[in-house]
């Protein structure tokens, strides 16, 4: 088979995980955030489910691109920031751990779902699972329709979960990062919020040398089987 089959074969099946994974995350940031007393993701357009609001042409479509058709062996990528006054929230310290959190609970949410339709058909039918390859031979029509969906699942608990804990490592602007700003007393959470214009290039750093990865693989590794059911 050419290798622009397999490639468009891989963004079909990747392309509606990674797209609905980052949209419920920035949509939870914004809903939450709108509860707490910040109506701007409202007024924006951004407490949505239609993923065109929050598309980021290069880290929604670019990066993942790139990544898949190198088989780099993992998905990355960001969607435009859902933005939020946190002055306007009401509790000003305990509120922005809401939100930030909302982004990380609802991808292990969906992470939780996704694995558990997988086992499902694992348990439906066990030839699927071990089937469920860019190469298998469905013989039947259901069979057909399973084993895209069953790939499509599995991709969306490894990318949730890797939006999970990728988004808890404790650096501003991550989800993880305002957490620990709530979270922490009143002189170590400043001088960690004052690191959030240093915290994109410091990521970038930390993940071309590869520090980062060492941190939260067995984590993701540990939640993908746990969600799959040791599948």
């Amino acid at each position: 088979m050419p290798d622009i089959q397999i490639i468009v074969q891989k963004i079909s099946v990747y392309a509606l995980p990674t797209i609905l994974a980052i949209t419920f995350h920035e949509a939870a940031h914004g809903y939450v955030a709108s509860k707490k007393g910040d109506p701007t993701a409202l007024m924006l357009g951004r407490v949505t489910l239609n993923p065109i609001a929050h598309i980021d042409p290069v880290g929604t479509i670019l990066i993942p691109l790139v990544l898949l058709v190198m088989n780099s062996g993992f998905m990355f990528g960001w969607a435009k920031p859902v933005p939020v006054n946190f002055r306007l929230l009401h509790d000003q310290k305990r509120d922005p751990i809401y939100v930030a959190a909302a982004g990380v609970i609802t991808n292990l949410m969906l992470a939780a779902v996704s694995g558990l339709l997988f086992r499902i058909i694992a348990v439906a039918d066990p030839w699927v699972i071990s089937h469920a390859s860019f190469s298998a031979e469905p013989d039947t029509l259901a069979r057909q329709i399973l084993v895209p969906i069953t790939m499509m699942l599995f991709i969306s608990v490894r990318i949730n979960v890797l939006l999970a804990i990728f988004n808890l490592v404790p650096i501003p602007p991550l989800d993880g990062g305002r957490i620990a700003v709530g979270l922490l007393p009143v002189g170590p959470s400043q001088a960690l919020a004052s690191l959030e214009r240093y915290g994109m290039p410091l990521l970038i750093l930390l993940m071309m040398s590869g520090i980062i990865w060492r941190f939260i693989d067995m984590p993701i590794r540990l939640l993908t089987a746990f969600f799959l059911g040791g599948y």
